[in-house]
């Protein structure tokens, strides 16, 4: 099992270069989400990605719940997105006063502040995400072909990809739900 965020902090601090790529796998997408859902290309969020891991490292010493990073995250990316959006909407329009950029910024695609059910949501994508990494591979491969796509397969599809008999899917399929479950309830979710 994975360690915990806050395990994954403590390490950090301590200058555990192994827990700093893993808290950088762990957060990358949810980290990423923030800028795309404000509709900024693939360039700017990854300069969103790296104004906030450069935070983090910067500020690492002061989190106060190290158990609580993934919400740190989502809004420190979140203040960097918006700085970012305004700092290129000046760019584009110097002659423009504070108020025009105002309205410009409310124009943007996504321009509500992410709810708490968005980033719960977006905790709940990554603890399965998590888990389902957790699992053994033939359970990993058959999930994710099973249920990471838009239209589910059919059976005789998945048993080609994967080398199985089309007869031994629907068990194999409960036994890797029955793991997912069990590392989910084991992470406190």
């Amino acid at each position: 099992m994975e360690p915990s965020d806050e395990a994954l902090v403590l390490a950090c601090l301590k200058g555990d270069e192994a827990a700093w790529e893993a808290l950088i796998r762990r957060y990358e997408r949810l980290v990423y989400t923030v800028p795309r859902r404000a509709g900024l290309d693939e360039d700017a969020s990854t300069e969103v990605f790296q104004t906030v891991f450069a935070t983090l490292v910067e500020k690492l010493d002061r989190i106060e719940q190290p158990d609580r990073i993934a919400a740190w995250l989502v809004t420190t990316a979140k203040r960097a997105t918006w700085r970012l959006v305004y700092s290129q909407k000046q760019l584009r329009s110097s002659a423009a006063d504070e108020e025009s950029h105002q309205t410009e910024l409310d124009q943007l695609a996504d321009e509500s502040p992410l709810p708490d059910q968005a980033i719960e949501r977006l905790e709940t994508q990554h603890q399965v995400r998590m888990a389902v990494g957790a699992l053994d591979q033939r359970c990993r491969d058959l999930l994710t072909v099973l249920f990471y796509r838009p239209e589910p397969p059919a059976y005789s599809e998945v048993a080609a990809a994967l080398g199985m008999t089309h007869g031994s899917i629907g068990p194999t399929r409960a036994r890797c739900l029955q793991k997912l479950l069990a590392l989910l309830e084991k992470a406190g979710f």
